[in-house]
């Protein structure tokens, strides 16, 4: 077999699933199921909370836990990434399913994980390294911000039918029509959940604290009766596989939302990964074949009925803090979740949805970081502007147009600094100074000269005037793009049209099949003014001037 056949193959077996994923199981099977059922745990009021803040259910919330959350998990690019619903894809979903009802949920999901897929097989996993920190953190406190106002509805006994789809709106709208004495009720409940969680992650911080709030609010209300709207009715079971009936113009009507979901559902895994490999014993990850893993986890919760799924920081990092070193934890997790379906789904039932908005509301608090904003609001005017920007877009507008926004004021900043940095420097002649050396300017480019810096340089050398040779030097050129090139073959050929005499030292081999294409070369007046080192260069300029000054030389 050829060699670009055999690199084909392992490229693609790169993708796919290997016994080395489970090399470690020999040791450490123990802690990796006991991680497993500890996220598992911890997952639960997640899921239903997250699959009722959608608009799709807790129902959906659960499914996707369990059948994404084993996809993933088996065929995902990280040791120990936890898949499932978060809360940035309910806020992208919950839009969605406001205008296009629950109907579109099924076609959006598996449109979106095979737009993953494809993206994985494309070898895009490295695409996150291009979003800037302030962005990630503008759009996470933008999540978490819409994450609360998502839960005001339930928190005040609302239902979320009929309300905006812009979470603040609703929520305002939300507390206008609330009752008194189901808003007391369902404030309660919150309060409760919130103080209990709290506390327990104040004095128990390694007990699953949002899985006992759960428990014991549910317990309570049920024994006092008191009047808050529960979960209802759950299936005892998995719902028979099948493919939504789409047509085209459903597909065309669906492919935005769809893309705005598998572009975030790529961010948000990719960056998990990312973060749970910053662990050594871990171990790394692979950013393709986690999209792809991501792609089949969407697809394969839409037949069943799920949400689109992306890996989930929060309950990754539980599971690494378990002490999980294989992708076996992962699986026991979405087992674990299989088994409450099948054995609990009438007691899950019971649980007040006020409770699962005190878990999203202590959770959305706890998404941010308070000491990170601090930080980023005192590192400078670009940096904190792309991170208010990005967080004020989320909130106000979409998270995919934030991040996108973001990402071009945090361009926008880069470019600016990196322009500053090219740079023209007039030097003296090495060697003893020679009569005719004032008539030779030897110019120094260096730095970046792109479309951001061209002009500005341009006009430094056209400030050098009296002079009859001029001697470029590129070597300190780190930056040049087709902008910055065309710009150098004008300059040379407006000195040349002067009747100054145009010489270049220096060019880096990896800037000279550029500077070929766009003119540079031919823009000298002979081939022989290039140059590869600066001694002939200038020895040549002032045999140049010799010639034009007879007298210099005769002297």
């Amino acid at each position: 077999m050829s060699g670009p056949s055999v690199g084909r193959l392992s490229g693609i077996a790169a993708l796919l699933p290997s016994v080395d994923d489970y090399r470690a199981l020999r040791t450490s099977w123990r802690t990796d199921v006991l991680a497993g059922i500890t996220v598992g745990i911890v997952a639960l009021p997640l899921a239903l909370a997250f699959g009722v803040s959608s608009g799709a259910g807790a129902e959906a919330g659960l499914i996707t836990a369990i059948v994404a959350g084993l996809v993933a998990a088996i065929f995902g690019g990280s040791n120990v990434q936890v898949s499932g619903p978060t809360g940035a894809m309910v806020v992208v979903l919950a839009p969605i399913v406001a205008v296009h009802g629950i109907g579109a949920m099924a076609v959006v999901t598996i449109l979106a994980g095979v737009l993953v897929l494809v993206a994985g097989v494309l070898r895009l996993g490295r695409t996150v390294d291009y979003i800037p920190w302030p962005v990630i953190e503008g759009f996470t406190l933008g999540i978490a911000v819409i994450i609360f106002l998502q839960q005001v509805p339930s928190a005040v006994g609302v239902a979320v039918a009929g309300h905006s789809t812009n979470a603040g709106v609703a929520a305002w709208e939300s507390i206008r029509e609330a009752d008194d004495a189901h808003a007391l009720s369902a404030l309660g409940v919150v309060v409760a959940v919130a103080a209990i969680m709290l506390l327990l992650g104040r004095f128990a911080p390694k007990l699953p604290a949002s899985f006992l709030a759960i428990v014991a609010v549910t317990v309570v209300v049920a024994v006092l009766k008191v009047p808050v709207t529960s979960i209802g009715a759950l299936p005892d079971s998995l719902p028979a596989p099948s493919f939504p009936s789409v047509d085209l113009g459903t597909v065309r009507e669906l492919l935005g939302p769809a893309v705005a979901v598998a572009a975030l559902a790529a961010i948000e895994s990719l960056l998990s990964a990312r973060v749970a490999a910053s662990t050594p014993e871990t171990g790394p990850y692979n950013g393709d074949r986690e999209l792809v893993g991501q792609g089949l986890a969407s697809v394969a919760s839409g037949v069943f009925g799920g949400m689109p799924a992306t890996g989930a920081i929060a309950r990754t990092a539980v599971n690494v803090r378990a002490g999980a070193r294989t992708r076996l934890s992962a699986i026991v997790h979405a087992l674990a979740l299989l088994v409450v379906v099948y054995l609990a789904s009438t007691i899950v039932s019971t649980i007040p949805l006020a409770a699962l908005s005190g878990v999203l509301m202590v959770t959305a608090v706890r998404m941010v970081s308070y000491g990170v904003v601090g930080r980023l609001l005192r590192s400078g005017r670009s940096d904190a502007t792309a991170f208010l920007v990005t967080a004020t877009i989320t909130v106000a507008f979409d998270l995919i147009i934030a991040v996108g926004i973001g990402i071009a004021v945090a361009a926008f900043a880069a470019l600016r600094a990196l322009s500053r940095t090219g740079g023209v420097h007039r030097e003296e002649l090495p060697g003893a100074v020679e009569p005719g050396d004032e008539r030779i300017a030897l110019l120094r480019i260096d730095g970046a000269l792109f479309f951001g810096a061209a002009e500005h340089v341009l006009a430094r050398v056209a400030e050098h005037r009296g002079t009859d040779v001029v001697i470029l030097r590129l070597s300190q050129l780190q930056i040049i793009d087709a902008t910055g090139a065309h710009t150098l073959t004008e300059l040379v050929t407006a000195l040349e049209a002067r009747g100054v005499t145009v010489l270049i030292k220096g060019i880096r081999d990896d800037h000279l099949p550029m500077l070929e294409r766009l003119g540079v070369i031919t823009a000298l007046r002979h081939p022989n003014h290039l140059f590869a080192d600066l001694d002939p260069a200038v020895a040549h300029a002032r045999s140049h001037i010799r010639r034009l000054t007879p007298s210099i030389g005769e002297s």
